[in-house]
């Protein structure tokens, strides 16, 4: 892509000047809460402090610290010099954290500049009244606790690890930067591909004086692909929010179907776009991004992408590495783990319980991976539960809404938080809520509500079932597929597809787990019966893979998992992301023509 710059954080709003905080920041623990009491934003405690280096959490090994201790406030400080030319141009600089859990507050030379709560959306801050020119001093202090009332996704909520619940993350841990603005500038775009009429529509969220909403602010668009452009729309900016429509439609770019592009995981294409603010016809602010033109909907049992029947082989993937936890090593290592995840035949991949850095949403679409995006779960219902969840995940879907590669929005899963959903009516509000706010702000992806089982108003009906001998899988779900979806069963446990006064209403149908097998010598745990050898792990694989593509009306899977996870040891790939069985086997059997298969399959 032309906007395309390495590491660049924020992938889908891309200007030039701009720079990485990252790297070593002084920092402390304080366990006695006695911080802002001392006020350490304007004295640090010199004599309590050590290194810790951004964006790696005090908890892994990349850090410096390696501690696995909760620790409930932690702080860190670093200098940044202000550019005098840009500030006296009348520049803003903003000031940016791609992630930080959970309670962060910043100081700018120790001037309080404000607070954000969440460990998983982006956030920021206009410092430019509290910098100078030359050095400045920033102080973050971030809180964070085992309240199982913050949506926490995998991290435990207890001193240790258990189950599928791993050690916590504490702090910054996605990039931290900044970047120079202009008085008047593009600060957020919505790009809506609207295939059927060959046009993209674009929300601008332009900032701008009242005094200068007369129409001499205009804001322009210019379409490219592959070096040929393909339109430019200009229109006045008469208020902050501005919508339009853009062509994309080009006869005479070769191999182009109805003159269109389409996106797909064979042919992931991308047109790029370059916005403009022009201010009395003059450039005040530039940025790059792009975009594809794609289609995903539901159309009774199936679902379709770009009008044509889709069905999804996906993996599960937690996105955590050995050293570093949650947060990526490297860009390197997000786009090893995609080529990774597609040689083994996988078209997808549902990102569990974690939001995952924007570069990795950015190498799906360049790629074509199919991205479930899933938020973040609490553990205990409350209306202090459902405040926070609601506010992250609206920021999230706003965030990462231009990915083509996102194609189905999954809120929740398994009903963690909602533990009595099944006849809680006040639980069912809440999870119903969570499907029509997310579909105020993006009608046209599924929205999954409740992966797994208890399901109230969901897109597409997903279960989750790891059953290990693929015959009894098979028949489960041909010869009890109506008990089933009428919710008197759900396979061999407790469990019903949906929750009291929600029933079956023709959605389609795909097992979204299953899997999970793990080697006897790897320690950890997986599902079901361990294996001894890799011939005894394939051929189980396959058994109940083979199975579930034999279930005539199931219109996708996902398999757990991509990699090892600490004390879970049933991935594909061990906990250093390498291969544990040959990648070509797998996708073999991924890929395999077997009884009842769509056409596209």
């Amino acid at each position: 892509m032309e906007c395309y710059k390495k590491d660049y954080p924020r992938p889908q709003l891309v200007r030039d000047n701009w720079t990485s905080l990252n790297g070593t920041w002084d920092f402390c623990f304080d366990d006695e809460a006695r911080g802002e009491r001392g006020s350490w934003y304007q004295m640090w405690p010199v004599n309590q402090a050590q290194t810790i280096e951004v964006p790696f959490t005090y908890e892994t090994k990349r850090s410096g610290i390696g501690d696995e201790r909760a620790h409930r406030q932690v702080w860190y400080r670093r200098s940044i010099e202000a550019d005098a030319a840009q500030l006296s141009e009348g520049k803003h600089l903003w000031l940016h954290f791609e992630g930080s859990d959970f309670h962060t507050k910043v100081w700018v030379n120790g001037q309080y500049v404000g607070d954000h709560r969440g460990g998983y959306a982006r956030f920021s801050f206009d410092i430019t009244r509290f910098v100078k020119a030359k050095e400045n001093e920033i102080v973050v202090k971030v809180e964070d606790s085992f309240d199982p009332q913050q949506p926490r996704g995998k991290q435990r909520w207890v001193k240790d690890s258990f189950g599928c619940w791993y050690v916590q993350t504490t702090g910054i841990w996605k990039t931290v930067w900044m970047e120079y603005v202009p008085e008047i500038y593009l600060n957020q775009v919505k790009m809506t591909p609207l295939l059927t009429d060959s046009s993209l529509e674009l929300t601008y969220d332009v900032v701008l004086p009242e005094e200068q909403r007369d129409g001499s602010v205009e804001i322009e668009a210019e379409i490219t692909f592959d070096g040929i452009q393909i339109s430019r729309t200009r229109m006045a900016v008469l208020g902050r929010s501005v919508k339009t429509r853009a062509n994309v439609f080009h006869p005479a770019l070769g191999g182009m179907e109805w003159g269109v592009r389409e996106w797909t995981p064979e042919d992931p294409a991308l047109y790029d776009i370059r916005f403009r603010v022009l201010v009395n016809g003059e450039e005040t602010d530039c940025a790059g991004s792009y975009f594809a033109m794609r289609e995903i909907r539901i159309d009774g049992p199936n679902i379709l992408l770009n009008g044509k029947v889709l069905y999804q082989r996906l993996i599960l993937d937690q996105g955590y590495w050995k050293d570093t936890h949650l947060t990526p090593p490297s860009e390197e290592a997000l786009v090893d783990d995609i080529e990774k995840i597609r040689s083994m035949g996988y078209n997808g991949l549902r990102k569990h319980q974690k939001i995952e850095d924007e570069r990795f949403l950015y190498w799906c679409d360049v790629k074509g991976m199919l991205v479930w995006s899933e938020m973040a779960a609490a553990y205990q219902y409350s209306d202090e539960a459902v405040t926070e969840f609601t506010k992250e995940w609206m920021e999230i879907v706003q965030q990462n809404y231009n990915h083509p590669c996102i194609i189905t929005w999954t809120p929740m899963n398994e009903s963690w938080g909602v533990h009595e959903i099944e006849t809680d009516r006040m639980q069912q509000h809440f999870t119903e809520m969570i499907y029509h706010l997310t579909k105020s702000l993006d009608p046209y992806r599924p929205v999954i509500v409740n992966d797994g089982w208890e399901h109230t108003v969901s897109d597409i009906l997903t279960l989750h079932d790891y059953e290990e001998v693929g015959e009894t899988l098979y028949k489960r779900y041909t010869e009890c597929k109506e008990q089933i979806l009428t919710t008197e069963v759900y396979h061999s446990s407790v469990r019903s597809a949906f929750a009291n006064g929600f029933r079956y209403q023709g959605q389609p149908i795909l097992i979204s787990e299953y899997g999970g097998i793990a080697f006897n010598n790897d320690g950890g745990w997986g599902y079901g019966n361990k294996v001894s050898t890799k011939e005894e792990f394939l051929r189980r694989f396959e058994d109940i893979t083979t199975a579930v593509k034999r279930i005539p009306y199931c219109c996708g899977f996902c398999y757990t998992q991509v990699s090892d996870v600490q004390q879970e040891i049933n991935g594909l790939l061990d906990a250093d992301h390498n291969y544990k069985l040959p990648p070509e086997a797998i996708r073999e059997i991924n890929e395999r023509k077997v009884g009842y298969w769509r056409s596209e399959m």
